[in-house]
């Protein structure tokens, strides 16, 4: 069955490719290097050379002993993308794309980025390979994290605003596909989630499932156990997908995606798109989506500009539809209480992101018994998120 939806790219109702006939040859012939790279046993070495010599990988799975006991239990446990180079689980996918494109013999890569993270990890990369660089960034996103913005130029990326609708994540894919649609010759579009027509979904999905597979060893390893939960934010989805994929299978392990409230689900203000989206073409996939009443696209919202997408992966879309995953939402206000929290209790400071993963366990802790091991993936440091927090939200 899996093999079958990988071919067909879909996962029960949602994924597929639906692109303008131009770039429908582009990412064919996308998929067909991906299908063949993904079993020659060198590319799967040179990308595990790289996970370790240059990612920094495998990345602590850290027991959060503090936490725990402040909690009363569950044991919590942490894993720690934030530690990856460039701060974040992204560098785990544009590793991949990265090689990819190389080997596809183009010259340039463009992205999308909402929080930068993305962004930072692209330019990353690119400054590695020799390669040129456009990101593309809503203009509301360049002002809140501007840390990352700097950070990019000075990899030698070329960081574009976005100043159409909302000047968001979404708005930033929109115009990251114009652009690839017109320079697709030597361009790779190196998406940042495992959103986008097919092969995006399943080729993100491998190159981040290497989280959920370092989990499983090392949870082995500290208690002899499957986590009771794996929790994990989603914007997009590619580091929750990143850690449960593996863990699917597990029927007793639970898998809890969080989703933004921000300003609470009846304000209209928030990113519920697993909760309260319907099945609609985004992007060039189908999967579910915020709509307005007339059935277009909806605003989304989000005080974390990597959760600010209106859309969800589609393998996300199917897991929720089949009742593989819970869901859980988180507001503005409770995802800041986490990340000062974290910040006092451990000594970590979460990227805004990850703090909605972490103010799950703060809310939800009394639904688990002292003997449960809760995993969540901290994908991604706070650095890019100090000043905008300290400014915007503690004064």
């Amino acid at each position: 069955m899996k093999k079958n939806i990988y071919k067909t790219g879909f996962f029960g109702e949602f994924g597929g490719s639906f692109l303008p006939k131009e770039l429908e040859k582009v990412v064919a012939d996308l998929a067909k290097t991906y299908e063949k790279l993904k079993n020659d046993p060198a590319f799967q070495a040179e990308l595990k050379h790289f996970y370790q010599v240059y990612a920094n990988r495998p990345s602590l799975l850290y027991f959060a002993k503090n936490l725990t006991t402040k909690l009363g239990g569950p044991k919590i446990y942490l894993k720690r993308e934030d530690l990856n180079h460039t701060g974040a689980h992204k560098i785990n996918n544009v590793i991949g794309q990265g090689l990819l494109a190389k080997h596809m013999g183009k010259t340039k890569l463009i992205a999308e980025t909402g929080a930068g993270q993305h962004g930072v990890a692209t330019a990353t990369i690119a400054a590695y390979l020799g390669m040129q660089c456009d990101i593309y960034m809503g203009a509301r996103d360049i002002k809140n994290q501007k840390a990352n913005v700097y950070r990019m130029k000075i990899l030698g990326a070329k960081v574009i605003p976005v100043t159409q609708g909302q000047g968001t994540l979404k708005d930033a894919v929109d115009v990251a596909l114009q652009s690839f649609l017109s320079d697709h010759q030597n361009t790779h579009y190196l998406l940042g989630s495992v959103v986008g027509p097919h092969p995006y979904p399943t080729m993100v999905r491998d190159f981040q499932k290497i989280i959920g597979q370092e989990i499983r060893s090392q949870l082995q390893e500290a208690e002899n156990c499957l986590p009771t939960a794996v929790v994990a934010c989603v914007g997009g989805g590619s580091n929750a997908l990143g850690a449960m994929y593996e863990f699917i299978k597990d029927v007793s392990v639970q898998l809890v995606a969080v989703e933004p409230a921000g300003k609470g689900q009846k304000s209209g203000r928030h990113g519920l798109s697993l909760a309260l989206g319907q099945s609609a073409i985004l992007h060039g996939f189908k999967t579910l989506s915020l709509l307005t009443k007339t059935g277009e696209i909806a605003e989304s919202y989000s005080a974390a500009s990597g959760l600010d997408y209106p859309g969800v992966g589609p393998e996300l879309s199917m897991l929720k539809s089949t009742g593989r995953l819970s869901l859980a939402a988180i507001s503005d206000a409770e995802a800041v209480a986490a990340f000062v929290e974290l910040a006092r209790t451990e000594g970590i400071i979460p990227a805004l992101e990850s703090a909605h993963a972490i103010a799950y366990i703060l809310k939800y802790a009394k639904k688990y018994k002292t003997s449960d091991v809760v995993v969540i993936n901290l994908s991604g440091r706070g650095d890019k998120d100090v000043e905008n927090i300290y400014e915007n939200f503690l004064n």
